[in-house]
């Protein structure tokens, strides 16, 4: 019985993690200064999908994200959008 309410225990921690996470910036490590994304602004755009980033709607990791995946997915759409930033400055922060 203990193992059990052990694990809804931590079952419900793990979810209320999880929810939090969402609401975070996520702040991506650069050389030329540190990138915050504001995941829960572009989740509450009703023209992206998670699958315009993430490899499946559950969301998770985004396979080769890195300099160019970053510049080409994320400033191109900026840049396409005609709203959010597109000069370094504006993304990278030392």
């Amino acid at each position: 019985m203990k193992r059990i309410l052990a694990a809804v225990v931590l079952s419900l921690f793990c979810a209320g993690f999880a929810a939090a996470a969402d609401d975070a910036d996520v702040v991506l490590p650069a050389k030329n200064g540190n990138v915050t994304f504001p995941h829960k602004k572009h989740q509450d755009m009703k023209e992206l999908k998670c699958t315009d980033c993430h490899e499946t709607d559950k969301g998770g990791k985004i396979a080769n994200l890195g300099k160019e995946w970053a510049h080409k997915t994320c400033k191109g759409c900026h840049t396409d959008k005609g709203k959010g930033p597109t000069k370094c400055t504006e993304c990278h922060k030392k």
